[in-house]
């Protein structure tokens, strides 16, 4: 299945760590993002979902002076779509990026913030599909307030973009939020069936970076204590609603944002971004389908390799502590768990499609650079083919 990644503790011990300017978590702070948004100036482009708090921005801000441009969010940024809100944006002239919404509405804003300063086409930036350049000019001020517990976009530097069916990034360290704003309370009343997903991505999001090649003491720390509190937040919320279950994963997804900006993903990720890209299969679904087993494969890869055991069968230990099961249970307790919770399986949008050319796109993805083992296109197409 391929060596194992991982580096050694001499390696480990030299790393860095960015994020945002300033972190502010507490159920009920929503509001003071808007008068830190105003000391950036009185022309603010509030870039939002669906989340009626934005409606209640809009009014303050406007209240206190300031002039405001709304841009909905709606999916995925896409390249030509996003080409057109620039010019609309770059003629209102804002002098701050405030974005209130999912991880698709916050990577919206990111890539408005970063690209409305510059004279290069977004593709001079993009990775993949374009020339992959760093940013020429410092992007606006930016700030994110998430209203779901998932991406953790509000801590990342990257912003992701659709192009021709492939989802590719926007990076620069520049991107990273001046203020990532965290109120647990936008969260409340979300969906089931979006919290499933969004949560189990920011479970996904811990996972990966503690089991993943460039795993570093601070992501360590921070994935040990999310990951074990994500499964029982996602367990607890899906019995019904639960403002400190909201509170937690909240925390998860912040955390998850933190650890893949300064480490890695993996495998999940690797895939989620090329099915992600050809159809519209949720990204939270995507990964909660995958996790399973894209976790048991790599397993495997370090039992053929005899490595080092140890971050798995923690993994596996906190799973199985959150679902109320034996360790040797915990993977197939979490699959019917799943199941149980509704979360929809990925034949739903992946009939027909050649999973062999999905596994293969995947290799190249900047995700499975990160994985722990270099896994072999038919144990991809396999973890792909379980999950249908």
């Amino acid at each position: 299945m391929g060596a194992c990644c991982r580096r050694d503790d001499a390696v480990l011990n030299t790393f860095e760590f960015s994020t945002a300017g300033r972190i502010v978590f507490g159920r009920g702070r929503a509001d003071e993002a808007l008068g830190l948004a105003l000391t950036y100036g009185r022309r603010v482009l509030l870039v939002r979902g669906s989340h009626d708090w934005a409606d209640h921005a809009v009014d303050v801000l406007r209240k206190a002076g300031a002039e405001v441009l709304v841009i909905r969010g709606i999916g995925e940024p896409e390249l030509t779509p996003l080409e057109a809100v620039l010019t609309q944006c770059r003629a209102f002239s804002p002098q701050v990026v405030l974005a209130v919404g999912g991880g698709s509405v916050l990577d919206l804003g990111k890539a408005l913030a970063a690209l409305l300063p510059s004279k290069s086409p977004p593709l001079a930036h993009l990775e993949v599909v374009g020339d992959g350049l760093p940013l020429q000019t410092p992007p606006l001020p930016f700030i994110a307030l998430p209203t779901t517990a998932g991406t953790g976009a509000e801590v990342t530097k990257n912003a992701v973009i659709g192009v021709l069916g492939r989802k590719v990034s926007l990076r620069d360290n520049r991107m990273l939020a001046n203020i990532a704003l965290v109120d647990p309370a936008l969260t409340d009343g979300c969906p089931k069936g979006v919290t499933l997903a969004s949560g189990m991505d920011a479970l996904v999001q811990v996972i990966e970076p503690y089991l993943c090649n460039r795993a570093n003491p601070m992501t360590d720390a921070l994935a040990r204590d999310a990951i074990p509190k994500g499964i029982v937040s996602i367990v607890t919320l899906m019995r019904g609603e639960d403002p400190a279950a909201r509170d937690d994963l909240a925390e998860v997804s912040l955390f998850g944002g933190l650890c893949l900006a300064n480490s890695g993903l993996g495998a999940v990720h690797g895939l989620a971004s090329v099915i992600g890209g050809m159809t519209p299969a949720p990204h939270g679904v995507i990964c909660g389908r995958l996790l399973v087993p894209i976790l048991r494969a790599n397993k495997a890869a370090a039992q053929a390799d005899m490595a080092d055991l140890d971050r798995f069968d923690e993994v596996n230990a906190w799973l199985s502590a959150g679902l109320d099961c034996a360790p040797s249970f915990a993977l197939e307790r979490l699959e019917m768990a799943l199941d149980d919770w509704g979360l929809p399986r990925l034949g739903k949008w992946l009939a027909g499609h050649d999973l062999t050319a999905i596994a293969k796109l995947a290799q190249a993805s900047s995700s499975m650079k990160a994985n722990p083992f270099q896994l072999q296109i038919e144990v991809l197409t396999e973890a792909v083919r379980v999950s249908l």
